[in-house]
């Protein structure tokens, strides 16, 4: 099946967070977006037909998400993408990967007590770590001149500290689109372990890795104080279906998490529809997925070429996973706030200041969308700087 990615699909009117309420993130509805985490794609045709055929039947009743066919399509997804075998009993639904964080950081650390994340980071961590009333004990990543290098001095003296007792770990790492490497990982773990510091991992870009590096999960090298956090929902563009899962390889932790889930929160029924669209995507969406990453590959390959002649004052490096831009523009000379006035109320164009994941001197510009629109988006970019 070949994809066209270069359609254009008009998403207003259909309540999108990203097109529909564009307003509520920049202060005017005007504008290009290059913002929220989801695509300007369609989903695979196996996932669009399985969701087809699914509404023809008229009852859409609670929905067991523990069946062999849910979890042998996770299984196998992992043993064909990743070449690892995951074990059928670590595997947990839930509703999102964020509620799986917020609910780990619950379960295995008390109010008052810290948590480690690499600095610059998602902006939902800041909310999920600070408003279940733990603290932030950030661990600066290296520029990408560096390639995002890990300051292991600061990250042993961050997890050494008593009040530290989890890692919130992004695998790829959003934004700056770093693949932790397998020798970083068995560091992290050696030191987590080292200190009886738990490890959340969450893993929800594994899949839209480059050439040149490589993803593991970082239970291949733990089964111990770990848990994994993942969904298809990036990949396939699939966030409004609702759905995630988890690898916790201690049944302990599993029972603590499933009471969680069902007799705390009422969570433990399943969308249908996610339910049907992920099984569908990891049962016949990997052909889809090489054809999107060839795509995104030369959308960043248009943006580092337009850069480098029309602004070469940014700063830009490829990243290795993610369709996401971290983008240096410490060099322009204006401040974050001078920057986005300039881009949106002038360039009519929607990208997030870095200052909204820990770092003002960046821009992170979503680039998965047809090349058209990157073009147009990137050219009202020039226009509002050098106005």
């Amino acid at each position: 099946m070949q994809y066209d990615f270069n359609k254009v699909i008009n998403r207003r009117g259909t309540y999108s967070t990203q097109w529909d309420y564009i307003q509520d993130r920049f202060g005017r509805s005007d504008i290009l977006p290059f913002s929220i985490s989801d695509t300007d794609f369609p989903v695979p045709v196996g996932v669009q037909e399985a969701l087809e055929q699914r509404i023809k039947h008229p009852i859409y009743g609670y929905t067991r998400w523990n069946n062999e066919d849910y979890k042998n399509s996770i299984i196998n997804w992992f043993s064909s993408q990743n070449q690892v075998t995951i074990n059928s009993d670590w595997i947990l639904y839930s509703p999102s990967v964020v509620f799986s964080i917020a609910t780990f950081i619950r379960m295995k650390s008390a109010v008052g007590e810290s948590v480690a994340v690499f600095t610059p980071m998602y902006d939902a961590f800041y909310h999920v770590i600070e408003d279940n009333q733990r603290v932030l004990a950030p661990v600066r990543l290296g520029s990408a001149q560096q390639d995002y290098s890990i300051d292991w001095d600061t990250l042993k003296a961050v997890l050494k500290q008593k009040a530290t007792k989890i890692l919130l770990l992004t695998n790829p790492h959003n934004p700056t689109g770093k693949v932790f490497s397998d020798d970083e990982l068995k560091h992290i773990v050696a030191l987590c372990q080292q200190y009886n510091v738990f490890i959340i991992s969450d893993d929800i870009h594994k899949d839209i890795v480059y050439q040149k590096a490589a993803y593991t999960p970082v239970t291949e090298f733990t089964t111990k104080n770990v848990v994994l956090c993942c969904s298809d929902t990036k990949t396939f563009n699939t966030p409004g279906l609702i759905g995630a899962y988890l690898f916790e390889p201690e049944a302990e932790l599993r029972e603590m998490f499933l009471c969680e889930l069902k007799q705390k929160n009422a969570l433990s029924s399943a969308s249908i529809l996610g339910i049907e669209s992920q099984m569908a995507a990891y049962n016949t969406g990997s052909d889809y997925l090489v054809q999107l990453i060839t795509y995104l590959q030369n959308n960043f390959d248009y943006l580092s070429t337009f850069l480098k002649s029309q602004l070469p004052e940014i700063r830009f490096k490829q990243p290795e996973a993610t369709y996401l831009a971290w983008m240096d523009v410490s060099q322009l000379g204006l401040t974050a706030e001078k920057l986005q006035d300039r881009l949106v109320n002038t360039g009519r164009v929607g990208i997030m200041s870095g200052t909204t994941y820990g770092d003002s001197h960046y821009l992170r510009m979503n680039i998965a969308c047809p090349i058209s629109k990157l073009q147009e988006g990137l050219k009202r970019m020039e226009y509002g700087i050098r106005s």
